[in-house]
């Protein structure tokens, strides 16, 4: 996953868009299969928002290739009290964000769009990182204890 470093800077980078438009309810940066990496969201779960969003992902990737549109980019839904705009953050994240129904939505996706681009540079950088560094050794359980690893994910 994300190193904390690489988290606390999303987390900043969510805390700065929160005060460059003040309309904005919460943000969250989430992992495309729908796990919080950081989110600025008081009074929302952002668990919930981060696995909804991802269920909502699926379905607009499907959209986008069944009607020839190209490659997700970014999803606005709007409710009597207000929108939910999600977009791409690089290549293993997306960026959700909500707000009020009185913001100016232009406004929004520019900077919805810049800050999820920057968000993607942290995490896929943080990722890419990962993959290169060698695994921790790991070593053997003691006598009669079980072991308690979860199994890798293969790459």
């Amino acid at each position: 996953m994300v190193p904390e470093a690489e988290t606390r800077g999303v987390l900043d980078e969510l805390q700065r868009l929160r005060a460059r438009v003040p309309l904005l309810a919460g943000a969250l940066a989430a992992s495309t299969d729908g796990l919080v990496l950081a989110h600025d969201t008081p009074g929302i779960e952002a668990e919930g928002v981060a696995a909804l969003t991802a269920a909502a992902l699926g379905v607009s990737i499907r959209m986008t290739e069944a009607t020839g549109r190209g490659g997700f980019r970014e999803l606005l839904v709007r409710g009597e009290n207000g929108y939910i705009a999600t977009y791409t953050a690089g290549s293993s994240a997306v960026l959700t964000l909500l707000a009020e129904d009185r913001i100016n939505v232009g406004r929004l996706h520019l900077e919805g769009r810049r800050a999820g681009a920057r968000i993607g540079e942290l995490v896929d950088t943080a990722l890419e990182r990962a993959e290169r560094t060698p695994p921790m050794p790991r070593t053997a359980p003691s006598r009669g204890a079980p072991n308690r690893t979860l199994p890798q994910r293969p790459t």
